[in-house]
């Protein structure tokens, strides 16, 4: 029977990533699905559980079961939103690697990005995030260890922004974004699947403190067919 559950939910998986069933509209309901698989309701429901569970469909009372667009997710330009907090509307389908974790002596271009002076150190913290297991963003942190002089590989695998505004009980408030298209590096290629894709879509982030000290420039690096970036603009 537990057999059972896990195919039906194989099955469905791939018919939503291959587009056959749409985003935006029902899934077939219980009942429907039950005659088709020739199944007992309470396995339909564990299939739907787990579909639910790993960001495939909504639950929508009074409507049923909505698929949700796999194919790209919402990712906030204007927002400050941590991979952690994008990662719970993905289910268990997102994971994050801690590629390197290190101090390091910044470069020129880094003392200029984060305003150091010369004897300054950063951290460096480079991170893969899979979807779907596959490696689809490469975030590159450094941080004032000035302001943030601990991390572990442990924060980073978690969530930097958490221990940072839990742990350490720093406010951060706000960032300015930069938003480029470029051409993959041999970096891109190392850490990510890129299939072919000729662009790579680059987010770098300097990122304030509510004091409006500049603690962490990231450049977030992302295969373009994964995500849509996203804004909210009013007409004043």
């Amino acid at each position: 029977m537990n057999n059972k559950y896990n195919k039906i939910y194989d099955e469905l998986v791939d018919l939503i990533q291959e587009g056959k069933l749409k985003p935006n509209t029902k899934l077939p309901s219980e009942n429907e699905l039950r005659e088709r698989y020739q199944t007992t309701r309470e396995t339909i429901r564990k299939a739907l559980h787990l579909l639910s569970e790993h960001g495939y469909i909504q639950k929508v009372q009074g409507k049923g079961s909505i698929i949700l667009d796999v194919t790209k997710f919402d990712f906030p330009i204007s927002g400050l939103v941590s991979f952690k907090e994008l990662a719970s509307k993905m289910g268990q389908r997102a994971k994050t690697t801690v590629e390197n974790l290190d101090t390091i002596t910044p470069s020129d271009y880094l003392k200029e990005q984060l305003k150091l002076k010369k004897a300054q150190k950063v951290w460096e913290v480079i991170r893969v995030r899979d979807l779907d297991d596959e490696k689809v963003i490469l975030d590159k942190d450094y941080f004032n260890k000035k302001m943030i002089p601990t991390l572990t590989k442990e924060v980073c695998e978690n969530s930097i922004y958490e221990y940072i505004e839990g742990e350490m009980g720093l406010a951060i408030s706000f960032a300015k974004k930069e938003i480029t298209v470029e051409e993959p590096t041999e970096e891109d290629h190392k850490y990510l699947h890129i299939k072919g894709y000729s662009n790579i879509v680059v987010v770098r982030n300097y990122v304030y403190l509510d004091d409006a000290s500049l603690f962490q420039y990231t450049e977030s690096r992302h295969r373009p067919d994964k995500f849509r970036f996203v804004d909210f603009a009013r007409r004043k």
